[in-house]
């Protein structure tokens, strides 16, 4: 059953438009980005399946494709979809990102790269390229896979410090295990980098690990 499908008043997307976004459930507003359902049931009846399987709004939305088309009633459109959705909230916290002092707003820092890295499967280290007022000049994932010396090399963070004329950065990585704790190996590849980027005079003003609904700051801890 499609949303158009409700009568005058009865459905999800009129609840919304009447009352506004905040008088909704969860899935009565994932029913309306989905719009339809499957046959013998409604687009609410799929958005509270999905909610039941993925743990939630911020499970369904950080799923991985492949485990969101098992789901009945799913197809390449839905995907697309919740797909738009979750680039949309992250580019609209990435925009106000730009407009300001970011060690002024830490809080939507870490907004962003919870968006930016929590749904990963894998390890992926990311730098927030910064000038010298510390508004962002450039996101960009550097190195995957596991987290350690090998993996993460000074010389190419320097490289496009360089090449962006960065007066700072804020590091940044994911743990897919969801505990955002640091490692030794996290601690040690930042002291690497601290001294790397101190050499060009590139400070280095935070090091955030995103977990599951969490983050670590290594400024707020003491850490650098």
């Amino acid at each position: 059953m499609a949303i158009s499908d409700w009568g005058a008043g009865e459905g999800p997307r009129d609840k919304l438009l009447q009352r506004g976004p905040q008088s909704v459930s969860d899935a009565e507003l994932l029913a309306v980005l989905l719009r339809t359902g499957r046959k013998g049931h409604s687009a609410l009846d799929l958005a509270r399946d999905l909610l039941g399987r993925f743990g939630g709004i911020r499970g369904v939305l950080t799923a991985q494709g492949e485990q969101l088309l098992d789901c009945p009633g799913m197809g390449e459109s839905k995907l697309a979809q919740l797909q738009a959705a979750q680039e949309l909230a992250r580019r609209q916290v990435q925009e106000g990102l730009t407009e300001g002092n970011l060690m002024g707003n830490p809080q939507q820092t870490r907004l962003f790269l919870s968006h930016h890295l929590g749904g990963r499967e894998r390890e992926v280290f990311t730098c927030l390229f910064l000038d010298n007022q510390h508004r962002l000049l450039r996101c960009e994932d550097l190195f995957y896979g596991t987290l350690d010396g090998a993996a993460v090399y000074p010389r190419e963070v320097a490289v496009r410090a360089l090449q962006y004329r960065a007066a700072a950065v804020i590091l940044a990585h994911n743990h897919p295990s969801g505990v955002a704790e640091p490692s030794s190996a996290d601690r040690r590849i930042t002291q690497r980098l601290q001294d790397a980027l101190g050499l060009l005079d590139i400070r280095v003003l935070d090091h955030i690990i995103v977990g599951r609904g969490q983050s670590c700051s290594f400024a707020e801890r003491g850490l650098l």
